[in-house]
Formats: structure tokens, sequence, C-alpha cells
């Protein structure tokens, strides 16, 4: 008999033990004496098994190569928690024998589940292995009574391995592993929340670095405050304004540090250093990015100005002719040439991709193109969003969303299929709570028991419009320009308006009711134009012989209208608008009041010009003033034509 059995022998039950070891080992065709004399040898040190738990981590990783799958035994039956910190190296074979024990029931329950979720057999083993099993057999409790304080431990063990071994890339993998278990211990109902997202910081944290006291301290004061009246996103992006200036007030020789002193010089030097500033990529500011920087500024310096505080400057620094001008381009619409060769792609992806994540967002995309809907109301969208109304149709309910307003949009047979499929393709789970209200809801783009991201569906769209492009030539474009198909379909302003639901009136009627029959009927008939119209675009006829170059000439009205009524085409647009999705309407010039001329509007007649929406209002006289009163006589205004306006 050895020496360790002889030690370990008088101990009760370590004789079973180990010939339970050695039955254990022969089911993997594995087993000789030396396996059998590390189990003994390790009873001899430890006459109880969970002795070793207490032992230093240094002490534990000093087992031998032979005594190593004894302690995995002991763990995968239930003899052993061993502590996080030694449960977070890498231990072989620790799934396939976990199970084969008395966790193996609970494995099953979380693998199901993960799979349900639509996990790839790769996630749902790496997260049952690096996460559950170890959780199991840490906690000694089953699967049911995990919480989330456990995998708060486990992710502390394995962060401080990962910095302890130099490598960052691992603790992002087992992040990742985390949050999938958390997500599926969620929507088991054993976790009353998902996991947060890590890509989003709570707080402010992080937010003012790299600014000196008292400024960061003054800063951080000013957010707390205008958190009680602006969204988190809104009060990050002030946040993150605010420690840019601060930064550059604490960068001054020597450094700004009261904002009682600041001065108008201090803050030309910060606008000059804006303008001249560059981004991470070696690109410059947008415009819009600092007007958005200095208006936060300039609010910052008003409001603890108003508020009393004593670090408010003396006097107003920051003035209105210190923003950049915007510039004001036209609104760009697709050609029907893009807009086919986008939804050819969409539809493609739709019904033959590999991934059904990719299938999922591309019926997104297709229903954003349908509806108008921005992103952020097209990923708030609900379960039962459709409403049918009893001879009305199908109705779309978009919640509230940037502008705080709900609204209904008309559904024709082809999106009611698309929300079909996505539906269909969607993963089910838990309602997840709403960002803004808390509220459980019932999302309708869930993927893997998570909200599809903006991200994502604009990463998606990218690759859809780079894969037609190397197929047919068109470039890229934002995901904007699928929410105003209606508008370039045809759809007359106050329909699409109305559908869009834009800010400005040029964009959007915002005003439209609930059940409108004109959006309905403007709908339907700017998508029977679609299908009519948006076939090939027409080619000019060609030039007769000794005419002059065609450039600027004028195409045949009849070439665009194939015949019909040049009111009901979706090609003609405005020549004001430069092909915009949707074309002002003319006004007169409004009179002077003094003058004899002063004409009202009457209903509006159509336009002499076909380029034109016949908007042009005619005009009726006003009773006249007495030439003695109103003085001489002038000229009658005339209205102008959009040809007159042009030249």
């Amino acid at each position: 008999m050895p020496g360790p059995e002889r030690r370990a022998a008088h101990v009760p039950g370590a004789a079973e033990l180990v010939a339970d070891y050695e039955a254990w080992l022969a089911v993997d065709k594995r087993g000789s004496l030396s396996y059998r004399n590390a189990a003994w040898s390790f009873l001899a040190r430890w006459l109880d098994p969970a002795a070793f738990a207490a032992e230093t981590l240094d002490v534990q990783q000093s087992l031998g190569v032979a005594q190593r799958p004894f302690v995995t035994y002991l763990m995968a039956t239930g003899r052993l928690r061993p502590g996080y910190d030694y449960l977070s190296r890498k231990i072989g074979g620790l799934l396939t024998q976990a199970g084969r024990g008395p966790l193996a029931a609970e494995i099953t329950a979380f693998t199901t589940a993960a799979t349900e979720l639509d996990y790839s057999a790769h996630t749902v083993r790496c997260a049952t292995e690096r996460v559950i099993v170890r959780l199991l057999t840490q906690t000694g409790r089953p699967l049911a009574q995990l919480r989330a304080a456990d995998l708060d431990e486990l992710a502390a063990a394995l962060h401080r391995r990962t910095q302890i071994n130099g490598k960052p890339a691992a603790w992002n993998a087992d992040r990742a592993m985390i949050s999938t278990a958390h997500r599926v211990l969620f929507h088991l109902g054993i976790l009353d929340t998902p996991p947060p997202d890590p890509r989003c910081r709570p707080g402010l944290r992080g937010c003012c670095s790299g600014v000196d006291e008292p400024l960061r301290t003054v800063f951080m004061d000013y957010c707390t405050q205008a958190a009680s009246t602006r969204a988190p996103t809104t009060v990050k992006a002030i946040a993150g304004h605010l420690a840019g200036f601060g930064r550059f007030l604490s960068a001054c020789d020597p450094p700004v540090t009261d904002l009682a002193v600041l001065d108008r010089a201090t803050i030309e030097a910060w606008l000059a250093a804006l303008a001249a500033a560059r981004l991470r990529d070696g690109s410059p500011m947008s415009i819009g990015y600092r007007r958005g920087r200095i208006i936060a500024v300039r609010q910052f310096l008003t409001d603890i100005t108003e508020w009393g505080w004593p670090a408010a400057p003396a006097r107003i620094l920051i003035f209105s002719r210190d923003l950049p001008r915007l510039q004001h381009p036209l609104t760009r619409y697709l050609p029907p040439d893009a807009d086919r060769a986008l939804l050819a792609a969409l539809t493609d992806l739709s019904g033959s991709a590999p991934a059904g994540l990719t299938r999922l967002h591309a019926d997104a995309l297709l229903l954003t193109r349908a509806t108008g809907l921005r992103i952020g109301e097209l990923r708030d969208l609900e379960l039962d969003c459709v409403h049918q109304i009893d001879g009305n149709g199908a109705w779309l309910k978009v919640p509230l969303g940037k502008l705080a307003t709900e609204r209904m949009v008309p559904l024709d047979d082809e999106t009611v299929t698309i929300l079909d499929r996505i539906v269909a393709r969607r993963t089910p789970g838990r309602p997840l709570p709403h960002p803004r209200t808390g509220a459980p809801v019932d999302f309708l783009l869930v993927h893997q028991g998570r909200r599809i991201s903006a991200c994502a569906l604009r990463e998606e769209l990218s690759r859809a419009c780079q894969d037609r492009r190397n197929h047919h030539g068109h470039n890229a474009f934002p995901q904007t320009h699928l929410r105003h198909g209606p508008g370039e379909r045809g759809l007359l302003a106050a329909g699409a308006d109305a559908t869009t639901r834009d800010v400005s009136a040029n964009m959007s009627l915002r005003y439209g009711r609930l059940f409108d029959a004109t959006v309905r009927e403007e709908y339907e008939r700017a998508l029977t134009q679609t299908k009519a119209h948006l076939a090939t675009a027409p080619a000019a006829p060609p030039a007769p012989p000794g005419s002059p170059p065609a450039s600027g000439r004028p195409l045949p009205l009849v070439a665009i209208t194939g015949g019909a009524d040049w009111k009901d085409t979706a090609t003609i647009k405005s020549r004001l608008a430069g092909g915009s999705a949707y074309a002002p309407q003319l006004r007169d010039p409004v009179p002077m009041p003094t003058s004899a001329s002063t004409a009202r509007t009457s209903a509006p007649t159509p336009a002499t010009s076909p380029s034109s929406a016949p908007n042009t209002p005619t005009r009726s006289p006003w009773p006249r003033t007495p030439k003695h009163a109103a003085g001489a006589p002038k000229p009658n205004a005339t209205a102008a034509s959009p040809t007159a306006l042009m030249s």
C-alpha cells in the first residue's frame, strides 16, 4: 500500500470516494495507477476535500497534473467549491464532466433556453461552460436560485485574472459570455432585469475627464441640475461639450479655474481653436457639431448667471454672431434606378440571407421604406402595433418618439406581409423594460432576447448599398432617404407629411389626424403610381437635325407622362424644389398695405408651366381706395411664374 493511501485509508468514506472516481474515469476510457495515486495523495493532504477551498490561490494552482482531474471530479459531483479565483482559470473538460453529474438537468435547461433565443451552438457552449457551470459549482444552488450578485462575483474574478495575465481581449470575451448568461436567465424568469448594455456607461462617469477642479465640480453640478428637465442622452451630450470647453480652459497659460474671471479674449481663443480642431480620424468638425458645442457652453453660462451662481461670469461673453452659419441644401431624393436597386437588394437579403439576423434587419429596413418611420420609431414598435379598422384597412401605430407624438400610418398588403415576416423571425422572450418609462414592453424588433440596435440597422443598410454599388454602380445613401420614399413616389405633401411626421412643413405635416381618409387615399395613390410609373425612365427623343444643343431644352410632356394627365404623374417635380422630396407652394409677394393694388388670393388655378405644380393663385381685387387718398396709382403686382423665378 503506498504511503498516501496508508495515511488517508482511515478517513471515513475515502476508499469509496476513490473507487467512485475510478469508475468515473472508466466512462471516458481513462484511468491508470497514476490517477489513483494522485487521488490518494490529495486526500492524504486534505482529509476533508472542502478544506481545499480555504487554501490560497497559489497553493491551489500548485497541484500536479494528475491531481487536477480529481479536483474537477469533486467539483462536478458537488463535493468541492474552490472559489471563483480558482474557477476563473481554464479547467479542461469541465462542461463534459459536469454534464454527467448532478448538474446535468440544470445545464440542459439553460442550453435549451439559450438555443430558443437563437444563440449559436458555440455561444451556448461557451456561456454554459464559462459562466453557468462555474456558478452552479460555487453556489451549490439550483439554476432557479441564482442571483445577479453571483454573476457580479464571477465577473470580478474573471476581470482580475485578465488584468493579471495582461489580456484585455480575454475580458471582453468573458464579459460577453456573462451578458449572454444574464440575458438567458432573465428570459427564464430567474433574474428580474436584463443585463445592462456594456457600451452605455450609466450616469456621467468619465464625461468630464481631464478637467481641473473646481471647473469639474461646477460642470457636474450643472449637469445634475439639467437632468431634471432633459433626457439622459441630452445631459451626456451637454457634459461632453462642457468637458471639451473645460479641457481648453485647463490648457490655457495660465489655466482658467474660475469662470467668474472669464473674459471675451479667452472665448475668442476657444472659438478659434474649435474651428481648427480635428476629430480622431483627422477630419474637421462639422458646422453642426461646432454650433452644438458653442450653444451648449453659451446656455451653460447664461443659466448659471440667471441662477446666481458665484462662478458665473460678470457679463455676456458669447453672442449669436459667434455661431457658424449653417448650410441649407435642398432635400435629396433617391433616383428611381437607385431606389429599385436598393429594394431589390433588401428583398434578396430578406429571402436568401444565410443568417436569420440579416433577414430580420432587411425586413426592418423594408418596413422603414414602406412606412416612413424614423429609426428610433422603428425600434420602439411594439408587437401589437398593427390595428385592423373595419372598413378602413390596416394601420400601423407609431409610438411616442422624437417628437413625443403618436400617429397612425396606413398599411398595404405588402407591408403587412413584411410585418408578418418580422413577427415570425423575431425571437420570443419576456417583455423588456422601456428605456424611457421602465414599463415592460413586447418590442417588435427583438433578437436573442435584446432589442436590435440602430447601429446594426445602419450597418446593414450600408452593406446592402455597398453590394448593390459593386454590381450596379450606385453610391450609398443615408437611412433618412428611406423614410422619405412616400414623397418621392408621388404622395402629396399633406399625405406624405402626415405619414412621416417631420419637424418642418416642407418635410412633414405634423397635424395629420388619426385615421385621416386623405392620408390613406394619397398613400394608396402613391403606391399605385410607384408600381405603374417607376419602371424604366423614359428616354429623350432625338433632336431634329440642325437644332441647337439639347442643354436646357425642355423634354416634351408626352414623353414624361406617357399620354396621361400630367397632374397624376409622379416623376414631374417642381423646378424650384430642384428635385427635392416635396415641392414648396408658390406664393405671391406680400403687397404693401398702402398700395392701391392691394389684393387677396382666391382658389388656386393650374399653372401654365408643366414643370410646376398647379398652385399659383389668381387675384381678385379688394375694394379700391380713392386715388386722392392713396396717392398716385401704381402698377398691379403680378404673380411670378416658376420660369420667371428661375431665370
